[in-house]
């Protein structure tokens, strides 16, 4: 599990597949921070036009292990309304 996620806004991306036909095509769990994070496809190559209030773009977090499934992060944002990663 990949964990992307914009330093100036809220936004954050759990991403645990590549769609192997499409490569530019990512599945996970996208939160843009408006507190409705769900479970879906993203296309790579837009997320890297994506910048923050900053003008930042979309970091990957280096330090980030995935502790749990994909699943169970999707089942504690109904909780959160974001994902706590």
């Amino acid at each position: 599990m990949l964990k992307l996620f914009t330093p100036d806004t809220g936004a954050t991306w759990l991403l645990t597949e590549i769609d192997p036909e499409e490569r530019d095509r990512a599945f996970g769990l996208c939160d843009l921070g408006l507190g409705f994070p769900e479970l879906g496809w993203v296309i790579l190559r837009e997320l890297a036009t994506i910048r923050g209030r900053l003008g930042l773009p979309i970091e990957r977090d280096l330090s980030f292990q995935a502790e749990k499934r994909l699943r169970a992060h999707a089942r504690d944002t109904r909780h959160t309304g974001r994902i706590v990663a």
